[in-house]
């Protein structure tokens, strides 16, 4: 792959970039002192796709190339490196699918809400570029089989006496959310009794967290993943319960976008996505940017 050194690249990505959204403030301390990536023992790397689905390998025809469209603003997925080339785990995808196909693969940046309407004028081939699969997204592309989606978790002080997670147990509880989010909605619908406590953003909600002001928090796996390994936690929290996935409040997730009707080319990237997990490179490529279980 190309890019021995994710982790690095990304905190001098955060630095460049601290407003882009609550994730980055979250992410950016616990940069600075990375753990070593862990092993698959350690990490549980979850299977997105169908595991009874077997893709046949496509014929590919006249195909040589593929061009992959992205964006550069949302790392691990998808950032500029040192050098200004396009790096991260999505990209590394791409390049990993190509090899697997035996085509060439290039990569192209430009802004996220230009993406798919570059499908439909032929200025590229796929977007690889974490674009949620929803009914909205499906009338303007194709998708592919599902790679990867982000859960919801609650995290709690190491010394609660919560071990477990249920509308029950937790009901009176002191829950911190980010105001106006899908955590918010999901909480308010299925933990109605909890005492839930806005915040304007995820910093805020994990400092009262940590501070003592809040029994619990609720929030986006991965970025409490982070927070919860780096060093603004001080160690102070851990998981409990979950993860939740819920379709209608956190997505069904996502796959790689291709102009409605090619299904050549979606039959293909289908059969690579497969075997790349079949292979191992996936969790191989999972573990190297994902280093921190969420899941």
């Amino acid at each position: 792959m190309s890019n021995p050194q994710p982790v690095s690249c990304f905190a001098q990505w955060l630095a460049r970039n601290a407003f882009l959204f609550a994730l980055a403030a979250i992410l950016l301390p616990f940069t600075a002192s990375f753990p070593a990536p862990a092993s698959a023992q350690e990490v549980f790397v979850p299977r997105f796709s169908d595991p009874k689905r077997r893709p046949e390998k496509p014929t590919l025809g006249r195909m040589t190339q593929i061009r992959f469209l992205t964006e550069d603003d949302y790392p691990p997925f998808h950032f500029r490196g040192p050098n200004g080339l396009p790096i991260g785990f999505n990209v590394d995808l791409a390049r990993a699918i190509c090899e697997e196909l035996g085509v060439t693969c290039t990569v192209q940046v430009r802004r996220f809400d230009t993406l798919l309407a570059a499908l439909e004028t032929g200025a590229g081939d796929a977007v690889v570029a974490s674009i949620a699969i929803t009914p909205e997204t499906r009338m303007k592309a194709d998708f592919t089989d599902r790679y990867y989606r982000t859960p919801a978790r609650f995290a709690a002080k190491k010394d609660s006496q919560l071990r477990e997670i249920s509308p029950e147990l937790i009901a009176g509880k002191s829950v911190a959310v980010v105001a106006g989010s899908a955590h918010e909605a999901y909480v308010r619908t299925f933990f109605a009794e909890t005492a839930i406590k806005s915040f304007p953003d995820m910093t805020a909600a994990l400092n009262a967290l940590k501070a003592g002001d809040v029994e619990l928090a609720f929030g986006d796996g991965i970025a409490l993943a982070f927070w919860l390994n780096g060093s603004d936690s001080a160690g102070c929290c851990n998981f409990r319960g979950g993860p939740y996935t819920e379709s209608r409040f956190f997505g069904e997730g996502v796959g790689i976008a291709v102009k409605t009707g090619n299904d050549t080319l979606l039959r293909a990237l289908n059969y690579a996505l497969y075997r790349l997990w079949e292979r191992g490179v996936f969790t191989d490529l999972y573990l190297r940017y994902f280093p921190v279980g969420f899941y």
